[in-house]
């Protein structure tokens, strides 16, 4: 139970910057929106457009249909394929039915697809660092030629059973980061002379910048609130990292998820957001711990991202 005067005193709150959308969800959200703005009813989207329940609720309301396989879309309808990419096969598809297709993959995303292709073009075998059954790692899976083989694990790369001498290339799932892969990668290294894969910065910048800020809320903050979906990579890896780094964290999905944690003896609680999470949640989130203690909020010092992306050419003027 919290002891008499504490609720009074309050604590402090402490928000990681930078958190929530990144520019890839911007401009996949922009063009589910400047779809239906334009008049095309019905407008079928493939997969959820971003992993985060409040975000695909809002674009239903508007008018949006989710689906997980064009087997589902009547032909003629407006199709939009999720931030998260598609395979060739899936591309194909479309193509074949003529369907109008308005592709929102993220371009961090489209990148690890060119790398992908670039590299086995090159004659190298490919490895895909990544979480088995993600949409994003099966989109990439599908969009590079011949064999690829994912890895998510240090076992996996230590098992990987091919001959020593063999020329080989990396890319990564945009939701990870360096400090995700680097054990992964140096294992495949050792093992493997001939690897070759992308610098640093070219991982997905939201990914590494998110991860950092919760790294430095990690050395201030008592407790983490990490505000995101349960099925977003993206804010599971910020909630683990907040583990890692020694602090009780977790990940709520709205304000209704406050209600089952603890604050006794909390001073300070660090609150961030994961790259699908849209301001107004995080926002409610906030408006929730007010009504139940006093705060103080403030924000660590950060990055402040100024990323755009462009909007595919069919939809620049609408």
């Amino acid at each position: 139970m919290r002891v008499a005067g504490e609720r009074e005193s309050g604590l402090d709150l402490v928000l990681a910057q930078p958190r929530g959308f990144c520019a890839g969800v911007v401009r996949a959200v922009d063009i589910v929106e400047r779809v239906i703005a334009r008049g095309d009813s019905p407008v079928y989207v493939r997969h959820e457009i971003v992993h985060n329940g409040r975000v695909v609720a809002d674009l239903k309301a508007k008018g949006a249909r989710f689906v997980e396989s064009l087997d589902e879309v009547p032909d003629g309808a407006t199709t939009i394929f999720s931030a998260h990419g598609v395979s060739r096969a899936v591309e194909a598809e479309a193509a074949r039915r003529g369907l109008p297709v308005v592709d929102a993959t993220c371009p961090l995303v489209a990148k690890v697809h060119g790398q992908g292709r670039r590299y086995a073009a090159q004659g190298r075998t490919v490895i895909l660092v990544g979480h088995a059954g993600h949409a994003e790692v099966e989109g990439t899976l599908g969009q590079i030629d011949g064999t690829v083989h994912l890895v998510g694990s240090v076992a996996e790369a230590e098992g990987l059973d091919l001959p020593a001498g063999t020329p080989l290339a990396y890319v990564t799932q945009t939701t990870l980061s360096v400090d995700d892969t680097r054990a992964i990668i140096a294992t495949l290294r050792r093992r493997f002379p001939d690897l070759v894969g992308p610098e640093t910065r070219d991982i997905c910048y939201a990914t590494q910048n998110r991860q950092a800020a919760v790294r430095a809320l990690a050395d201030i903050a008592d407790v983490i609130l990490v505000v995101g979906a349960r099925n977003s990579s993206n804010c599971n890896r910020l909630r683990e990292i907040a583990a890692e780094a020694g602090r009780p964290s977790h990940l709520v999905e709205g304000a209704q998820d406050l209600e089952q944690i603890a604050l006794d003896g909390v001073r300070t609680l660090g609150l961030t957001a994961g790259a699908s999470t849209p301001e107004v949640v995080i926002a409610e989130v906030i408006a929730a711990l007010q009504r139940r203690t006093p705060l103080r909020i403030s924000s660590l010092p950060g990055i402040v991202e100024g990323v755009t992306f462009p909007l595919p050419s069919s939809l620049s003027h609408t």
